[in-house]
């Protein structure tokens, strides 16, 4: 199973939803669901966060596919554990790779629009994302109903002056239109954003090589 697509961590390829919440509620410990499909199977989505760390934990039917990052992005690592294939492996990334990751997504430039609507509830506000390499604008549907850590919110949109309900994500070269499914409070489960024991630690070629 090559998982060089997941590489890319912070843009997952998830499909449409909807995101439900109460009006002016903060957050703190959370996560965010999703639906999705990976190599063609459905699979679900759920971004837990904290104020300093995030795990994307993508569940399908041979197994699961969780993603570990921090608030300052200095770490990566991608984990399989997928019992039918006997795979049980972290894939931890380098400073370089970490590097080279963040320097293939796009850097933006904000200007805020007159366009409001409302999108499952949540009073959003079109904001237009320049890519200052491409020149290319994206439109990012964002609300200040709820507030989040930064750890929930794409690190290329966390300027962006509100949460991102309705955006573009970036994964490989590619783009995927994503609206967030629902936002649920609370801790996430023990060892939720840890590598457990009983895995083995390998380098990212190795994880692609699966």
């Amino acid at each position: 199973m090559n998982i060089k697509v997941l590489a890319a961590a912070l843009g997952l390829v998830l499909t449409a939803g909807t995101i439900k919440a109460n009006a002016q509620k903060a957050y703190t410990h959370g996560y965010f669901s999703f639906d999705t499909e990976l190599r063609g199977n459905p699979a679900t989505v759920n971004n837990y966060f904290t104020p300093d760390s995030a795990a994307s934990v993508i569940t399908f039917g041979a197994g699961n596919v969780k993603v570990l990052t921090t608030a300052k992005h200095d770490y990566l690592a991608i984990v399989l554990d997928i019992p039918v294939a006997g795979i049980k492996k972290a894939g931890v990334a380098t400073p370089a790779e970490i590097e080279q990751f963040a320097s293939s997504i796009p850097t933006f430039t904000y200007t805020p629009s007159t366009e409001t609507k409302t999108i499952s509830g949540f009073n959003c506000k079109k904001i237009v994302a320049k890519d200052t390499k491409t020149g290319k604008t994206y439109d990012v549907w964002v609300t200040n109903d709820v507030t989040v850590p930064s750890t929930a919110i794409p690190f290329y949109y966390t300027s962006i002056g509100g949460f991102p309900v309705q955006y573009t994500a970036f994964q490989q070269g590619q783009e995927v239109s994503i609206t967030v499914k629902s936002i649920t409070e609370g801790k996430a489960p023990t060892g939720t954003f840890a590598i457990a024991s009983d895995i083995e630690k390998v380098s990212m070629d190795d994880l692609n090589a699966q």
